[in-house]
């Protein structure tokens, strides 16, 4: 039979995400700001790493493009403080492409350790200095509005004054009055913070939320008179399980640098993911010269340095993200490598592709797996795929309530022996 003309591969999927879209959603130049070292660290699970290991990091942070990142609180304590000038060093010594961030309170203490640090390793570093803003947090802190005004704008005083960038970060942006956020931002602006982060502390909001708060902060600086002069941050926590979406809307809307954390690790249930940020924005066609392939070595390192388990089904990096032992997942996509068209082997049943993020398409043999998986692991071994191997390890799959180890389809092989 004469093989069949293969269809373009832009024929072979209808993309309902493309369907009617107006230019590009996400303007270029775009910045991704990594908070797996400091907000990250803030889970009340993880371990505070080595020394060695949050370096590691810092490397694979500026090998997938990540464009900054916040290192640590240097003023909490000896050792925050040792580690992040460390950290600093290592950053110029590599001449790593990756911009230095600390945060700290308004409060003047916590300034000068980051000033000092910046002295010391020669470098320059972004300050973000945190107030709650919104009336529960005044409320349970015995805040008014001319208290948070004065201690922020000492605190941002101190930091321009030494030549520092300024992000000014208004905890729990979402949950604050527009008067109050209109005051705080004009102020910031005024002793000039060249941010303003709008932070989802608590995880309260929604893409309408994040939408209507980004307008808001745009009008306020245009208002100022700053332009462009001055950035907008979105730092999103993910209680309700929309980081990851707010994060990309938030883009949309007009964020210039978005904030996320390796596997989503940080307070309570997590940050947004750095990893799907990127992924989700790699496969919208947003980042053509970025080369993923080490976003599963970003995020095995992460957890192996915080002490995390990567849970099986995870997206992108779990063991289970591109494995299947179902017989007609299996079966289309061995007709696809029968083809010789990796393309379409990596997306016939795979929203994602593997081979674009540095992983592959796995096959394993199962209670619900048929002939061909079996096949396949076999010659993926190099074992010839005779009919009495092929059924003696389909036997021993349906008598399993499990998919069979790769020890268990040996023992399966050596009975016939």
């Amino acid at each position: 039979m004469a093989e069949t003309e293969p269809l373009p591969h832009d024929d072979l999927i209808f993309d309902w995400n493309e369907f009617d879209r107006r230019g590009r959603i996400i303007p270029k130049g775009i910045e991704f700001f990594d908070e797996t070292l400091r907000d990250g660290l803030q889970n009340p699970s993880v371990t505070d790493p080595p020394l060695e290991k949050k370096l590691e990091l810092l490397h694979e942070m500026a090998a997938l493009g990540i464009h900054a990142a916040d290192i640590g609180l240097p003023g909490s304590s000896k050792r925050a403080f040792d580690d992040c000038l460390r950290m600093c060093r290592e950053v110029s010594d590599h001449r790593l492409p990756l911009k230095v961030a600390f945060a700290g309170r308004t409060v003047v203490a916590d300034i000068l350790p980051m000033i000092e640090i910046s002295q010391q390793a020669g470098m320059p570093i972004e300050v973000y200095t945190f107030i709650g803003s919104s009336p529960i947090r005044q409320f349970a802190e015995d805040w008014d509005l001319d208290l948070i005004l004065r201690r922020s704008a000492e605190a941002i005083d101190v930091g321009v004054k030494a030549g520092l960038e300024i992000a000014y970060v208004t905890e729990d942006t979402t949950r604050s009055r527009p008067e109050v956020l209109s005051a705080l931002f004009k102020m910031a602006i005024d002793h000039g913070a060249s941010r303003l982060c709008l932070c989802d502390t608590v995880g309260h909001s929604t893409p309408d939320g994040v939408r209507n708060l980004i307008a808001f902060t745009k009008s306020v600086i245009a208002g100022a008179g700053a332009g462009a002069s001055v950035k907008i941050d979105w730092h999103g926590h993910n209680d309700r399980g929309l980081a990851l979406v707010n994060a990309i809307w938030a883009l949309e809307c007009g964020a210039h640098r978005v904030h996320g954390t390796a596997l989503g690790i940080g307070e309570r249930v997590g940050n947004a993911a750095m990893e799907l940020i990127l992924l989700n924005l790699k496969l919208l066609g947003l980042l053509e010269d970025q080369d993923l392939k080490r976003l599963l070595s970003y995020c095995t390192k992460a957890a192996d340095a915080l002490g995390w388990s990567i849970p099986i089904n995870y997206p992108l990096v779990g063991r289970d993200a591109f494995r299947t032992s179902t017989g007609v997942h299996a079966a289309a996509i061995i007709k696809a490598k029968n083809k010789g068209d990796a393309w379409l082997a990596d997306r016939v049943y795979s929203g994602v592709p593997a081979g674009m993020f540095g992983r592959e398409q796995e096959i394993g043999v199962g209670y619900m797996s048929g002939a061909s998986n079996v096949n396949f692991w076999l010659r993926h071994r190099g074992i010839e795929p005779t009919p009495a191997r092929v059924e003696a390890v389909l036997q021993r799959a349906k008598g399993q309530q499990h998919n069979l180890t790769d020890e268990e389809i040996h023992e399966a092989l050596a009975s016939l022996d």
